[in-house]
């Protein structure tokens, strides 16, 4: 079934990004204009990393894919809070912001396919 195979995707993506996060995470805070705010970036990985595992533990479930949706929407509303203080910041938030749309995309399409199987 496609769905469980982009759920699978999906999951080592999460795991993927929240490693990045936990490891990085004041560094890619100050890259989006959020200094000072690792520790929540750090918050952000460790909730990546315990999704990635949730949907690699059972595929084809589909609470787990929303909870990455639920996700995607909390990252989107703290990159609209980043404070853009040059062209760079400003560039790498608008470069989040759609990285973060488009997997949201993924997200709601999987978490949609895993709930009409369901049922």
């Amino acid at each position: 079934m496609r769905a469980v195979g982009l759920a699978r995707f999906l999951g080592w993506f999460s795991i993927a990004l929240g490693t990045t996060q936990l490891l990085f995470g004041s560094s890619l805070a100050r890259q989006l204009g959020l200094p000072r705010r690792g520790g929540l970036m750090r918050g952000l990985g460790a909730r990546e990393v315990a999704t990635g595992a949730a949907i690699l533990y059972c595929p084809a479930a589909a609470g787990p894919l929303w909870a990455r949706v639920g996700g995607d929407v909390m990252d989107l509303a703290i990159l609209g809070r980043a404070s853009t203080f040059g062209r760079r910041e400003r560039r790498n938030v608008g470069l989040a912001v759609g990285a973060v749309v488009g997997i949201t995309v993924l997200d709601l399409l999987c978490a949609a396919a895993l709930t009409r199987n369901r049922h």
